[in-house]
């Protein structure tokens, strides 16, 4: 709580990598085109498939100056994770990209990242990396958690390990509206 609810027609900057992109399903079914349908809200895509969280922090300004969001939804760190880089580093990239948001005067919110293991995958028991809900704490941002880790260990909500398929965005995003409803940004 503690927010009040964002009108439509409201500019939301989804930013991320492939799963904000919407890899794994077809056109308008990304979970921002859903949030989108959700909410009312004018959500920009700015996923991009590929991209790092040690990338990213150098692209959200131009976003923010473009677009002057009023919320910013942040689901970065699965590339890292999959790219080996240290947990430690991870929650600093994100740390910059959380803080240029907050900066910005948007509300900042943090979409928690599974560290994907497929054997954990396979037996439908991901979970959340920690560095999440700790980022979450100290920014005080609000915190999307263990949505995308119920989508990707469901086998059918997934395209593939690390993908969700059209069902899994439309979960995905409906996670993403129960979280923010919580918080009072939803009607």
């Amino acid at each position: 709580a503690g927010y009040a609810a964002l009108a439509a027609g409201t500019t939301v900057l989804a930013f991320g990598d492939s799963v904000t992109h919407g890899t794994g399903a077809g056109e308008s079914e990304d979970y921002p085109s859903v949030l989108a349908r959700q909410t009312g809200w004018r959500v920009v895509n700015a996923g991009i498939p590929g991209d790092t969280a040690l990338n990213a922090k150098t692209r959200i300004g131009a976003l923010i100056d473009e677009y002057r969001p009023a919320l910013i939804l942040v689901e970065l760190g699965g590339n890292d994770f999959l790219r080996q880089r240290a947990a430690g580093a991870v929650k600093e990239d994100l740390r910059a990209i959380l803080t240029q948001a907050i900066d910005s005067g948007a509300i900042t919110v943090l979409i928690a990242v599974p560290k994907v293991s497929p054997l954990r995958a396979s037996i439908g028991a991901l979970s959340d990396s920690p560095i999440y809900a700790e980022l979450a704490e100290e920014l005080n941002v609000v915190l999307v958690d263990e949505v995308f880790a119920d989508v990707l260990s469901d086998g059918r909500l997934r395209a593939d390990h690390i993908h969700p398929n059209a069902a899994g965005y439309r979960e995905f995003a409906r996670g993403v509206v129960t979280r923010l409803a919580r918080a009072g940004l939803v009607p």
